[in-house]
C-alpha cells in the first residue's frame, strides 16, 4: 500500500454534521470487540501538533516524501538537521488523557486492538499493548542499504557528536518530529552513515510516497475483519492508508465511530463523528462507563531525548 502524497481534501457539502452526544462511542466500547485507529490529533494535547486542524503544520510544512530523501544528499542532509533539532522535543512528550482513556479501554478488555497512524509512541507509553505502528516509529532508524535497525537515540548521540554547537531555534515542530528550519540554519549540518555498512540511514517511518509493508496492512485487515466496531480517533482520514480500513469495516456493516474536531474523508461512512476535544471526549466516555484513567500507570517515556 503506498502513502499517496495527499495534502488535503475537499468536503462534501452533503456531509451530516459533528455531534457532541458521546452515547454512541460509550455504546461501542460497552459492548466491547472495538477496534482503535488513531491519528496525530490524539497527540495535540501532548504538544505535538497536528497536520490538517487549527493551526496545522501543512499550513506551513510540507512532509518529506520518499523520493525526495533517496534522490539526494541535500534533500537528507535538511532531512536530518531538521529531525534531529525536532527529536529533543518530541522525544519528550508524554501520554495525555486520551491516550491513557486508551490504554484503560484496552485493559478493561473492551479494544480488539490498537492501530496508530501516528510515530510517537505515545499508546505505548500509556502502557496499551500491542499497538499496530501503521507508519512505523520514529525511535528507530533502518539503513536502505544494509537493512539493520538501530535505537534511534544512538543517532542522536552520533549525530550530536558530528555537529558540536547544533542548536538552532525552530518556527515548530511537525507530527513527523520535524522541525522547522531554513536552508541557512540547516548550514552544513553533518550527516552520519550507518555504522555497519556505511549506508544511507532513514528512520524507520513510512514517508509519504512509500509503501506501507504489506504484511503489516493484512494484518490491520485481520483486525478489521474480527472487530465489532471501529472506533477513529483524531485522524481526517485524508491518507488511503487509513481510510481504506474505515471502508473495509462499513462494507461488512460494522459501526464506524469518529471523534474529530473537523469533518473527515470518512464521515459519510460513519454512524457519527463526534465533534468534542478527544482528551475531554475519551475521558467522558470512560466516565459514562465507570472506568477509571488515571495518569499514574506503568507507562515510559515515548522516546529516550537525546543526552547533551
Amino acid at each position: 500500500m503506498r502513502m499517496r502524497p495527499t495534502l488535503s481534501w475537499t468536503p462534501a457539502e452533503d456531509l451530516t454534521p459533528g455531534t457532541t452526544d458521546l452515547q454512541p462511542v460509550a455504546d461501542a466500547l460497552g459492548a466491547g470487540g472495538v477496534l482503535v485507529l488513531s491519528g496525530a490529533g490524539i497527540s495535540t494535547e501532548s504538544g505535538i501538533p497536528d497536520y490538517r486542524g487549527e493551526g496545522g503544520s501543512l499550513s506551513r510544512h510540507t512532509p518529506m516524501t520518499y523520493q525526495d530523501f533517496t534522490a539526494g544528499a541535500p534533500a537528507r542532509r535538511r532531512y536530518w538537521a531538521r529531525s534531529h533539532l525536532g527529536w529533543r522535543t518530541f522525544g519528550r512528550a508524554r501520554p495525555n488523557a486520551g491516550h491513557r482513556a486508551v490504554t484503560a479501554f484496552g485493559r478493561r478488555g473492551l479494544l480488539a486492538g490498537v492501530i496508530t497512524q501516528n510515530v510517537d509512541g505515545l499508546h505505548q507509553a500509556a502502557g496499551s499493548e500491542d499497538v499496530v505502528e501503521l507508519h512505523g516509529s520514529l525511535d528507530r532508524v533502518v539503513c536502505l542499504s544494509c537493512g539493520a535497525f538501530s535505537p534511534r537515540r544512538e543517532l542522536a548521540r552520533r549525530l550530536e557528536e558530528a555537529n558540536p554547537g547544533f542548536d538552532p531555534v525552530a518556527a515548530g515542530i511537525n507530527p513527523d518530529g520535524d522541525a522547522d528550519l531554513t536552508d541557512e540554519q540547516v548550514g552544513d549540518f553533518r550527516v552520519v552513515p550507518c555504522a555497519i555498512c556505511g549506508g544511507i540511514l532513514k528512520p524507520d517511518v513510512v514517508f509519504f510516497g512509500e509503501n506501507v509493508p504489506p504484511r503489516r496492512v493484512e494484518h490491520c485487515r485481520a483486525l478489521v475483519r474480527e472487530a465489532t466496531s471501529l472506533l477513529v480517533l483524531g485522524s481526517s482520514l485524508t491518507v488511503m492508508s487509513g481510510l481504506r480500513f474505515v471502508r473495509q469495516a462499513a462494507e461488512a456493516g460494522k459501526p464506524v465511530l469518529i471523534v474529530n474536531r473537523d469533518p473527515t474523508r470518512g464521515d459519510r461512512h460513519a454512524l457519527a463523528r463526534v465533534s468534542v476535544p478527544l482528551g475531554a471526549a475519551l475521558t467522558g466516555v470512560a466516565d459514562r462507563l465507570g472506568i477509571p484513567v488515571g495518569d499514574d500507570g506503568p507507562g515510559r517515556p515515548a522516546a529516550a531525548p537525546p543526552t547533551s
